[in-house]
């Protein structure tokens, strides 16, 4: 049995960044809230609200927050790769940091994909799903996962370019900052094709890159105030004055994205993120003291990963009902929308709280290793890279297809979901066997 909240917040180490925890916490909170109000259901399928509202689209400034989630990444994951190093005699520990950071992470994933897999496949076999809200929630229900996808390659890029931030510090961010904007000159200026798909990797690495610095006490109050100054400034420009949109998420239908693939824009909006959660830092720490408050956030950290899994899956599950019940759904952005707006969030809330109940087991820490061995990088390195093709494929494909063949491009290669499945899968087991080939005892 796992230790209570209670007992885990009683026994935290004095030396823990608590504020970290919160910001986890708060980020993926962020998102599924915002995903809560921006899905503009009908009996006709699935809709966004902000391309309703356009003016909507400026409150992505302050709620497309999966850049504060990445730059807490980058902080957790210098932490951890340094630890296991220091224990290890000296010896690789690339496949011991990739076990240890994927556990939490891709066992509640699987098991999310399987869960909706089975479900997928029982009503297509059925002749049901292609159209309606269904076969829109069939299309929708995978998408979150780029995320997960996103992070893997992170977790795999770690020892790299924690040695590139080690030798240059802030100058391995400025270049990883210098190389997103030059693929953002070579797709708009000179419309060199496919370039952009790089910043998938320069954008998001760089954001990571910010939680390295941190992590080494780097982003203090005026370096905090500078990159915040520095990113919105930069943000508001290239808005304004260059092709970028003012949404900072998705838009069905926009000519450019500032997500898919990341922008210049984008990685300026991180940057500016990261500098005011910063400032934020000594007040928050102070109030995460208190024992009720750091309890909460403790309770919060055991669970966000699958209440991020399956809060579209609740909200679905709600605009089923309502339709199996034979309710009117208003039609979007409307007075009446509006008005049913803090049910239907209360409602989601309270199913996915259930879904939690039944899942969270998977998120479950590993018991903590009594030995560190260099195990097979190499066959961590191929399964880390299997499992985010995977799970960017299947977030790309949807289940809607699992029967007729349905494939996106990911990486100019078409993927159908059964291959992302089998691929993701493939890469967990490998990731998972391999075990240190000699394991050294750990000291103190």
């Amino acid at each position: 049995m796992g230790q209570t909240a209670k007992a885990m917040a009683a026994a935290t180490p004095a030396q823990r960044d608590r504020y970290i925890d919160l910001l986890r916490v708060a980020s993926l909170g962020t998102v599924i809230g915002g995903h809560w109000l921006m899905a503009a259901v009908s009996s006709d399928g699935i809709g966004n609200l902000l391309a309703l509202v356009p003016p909507l689209q400026l409150l992505t400034w302050g709620l497309q927050v999966m850049p504060v989630f990445f730059f807490v990444g980058g902080f957790s994951h210098a932490l951890s790769y340094r630890s296991l190093a220091r224990r290890s005699d000296g010896r690789p520990v690339y496949a011991a940091f990739l076990r240890a950071r994927l556990q939490r992470l891709l066992r509640p994933t699987l098991v999310f994909v399987l869960v909706w897999g089975a479900a997928a496949l029982a009503v297509q076999l059925a002749g049901r799903g292609a159209g309606g809200l269904t076969g829109a929630a069939l299309r929708l229900v995978t998408q979150p996962l780029w995320f997960i996808g996103i992070y893997l390659a992170m977790v795999a890029f770690t020892p790299p370019l924690l040695k590139l931030h080690e030798r240059w510090g802030w100058g391995a961010f400025a270049a990883l900052l210098a190389a997103a904007a030059a693929v953002d000159v070579l797709r708009f200026a000179l419309a060199l094709p496919y370039v952009e798909f790089l910043n998938f990797a320069f954008v998001w690495l760089a954001v990571h890159q910010l939680g390295f610095l941190r992590a080494d006490g780097r982003i203090r109050t005026p370096a905090a105030l500078g990159l915040a100054a520095a990113g919105l400034a930069g943000a508001v420009l290239l808005v304004a004055y260059g092709p970028y949109p003012l949404s900072m998420v998705g838009m069905p239908g926009e000519k450019v994205s500032n997500m898919a693939p990341p922008t210049l824009a984008l990685l300026c909006h991180g940057m500016w993120l990261a500098g005011a959660v910063q400032l934020a830092a000594r007040p928050a720490t102070a109030w995460l003291r208190r024992p009720r408050v750091w309890r909460a956030v403790v309770a919060a950290n055991g669970i966000a990963m699958t209440a991020f899994l399956w809060h579209l899956t609740a909200m679905l599950g709600v605009y089923g009902a309502q339709l199996a019940l034979g309710l009117d759904l208003p039609a979007p952005a409307t007075a009446a929308w509006w008005a049913q707006a803090p049910v239907r969030i209360l409602l989601a809330a309270t199913l996915t709280a259930l879904l939690v109940t039944v899942f969270r087991r998977f998120e479950a820490p590993a018991p903590a290793p009594t030995a560190v061995g260099p195990g097979s990088g190499p066959r961590a390195a191929l399964g880390i890279t299997l499992c985010l093709l995977g799970i960017l494929g299947l977030s790309m494909t949807g289940l809607g297809g699992l029967l007729d063949g349905h494939s996106a491009t990911l990486i100019a290669l078409p993927v159908t979901a059964p291959l992302a499945i089998a691929m993701a899968l493939t890469g967990w087991l490998l990731v998972e066997r391999s075990g240190p080939a000699g394991r050294v005892r750990l000291r103190g």
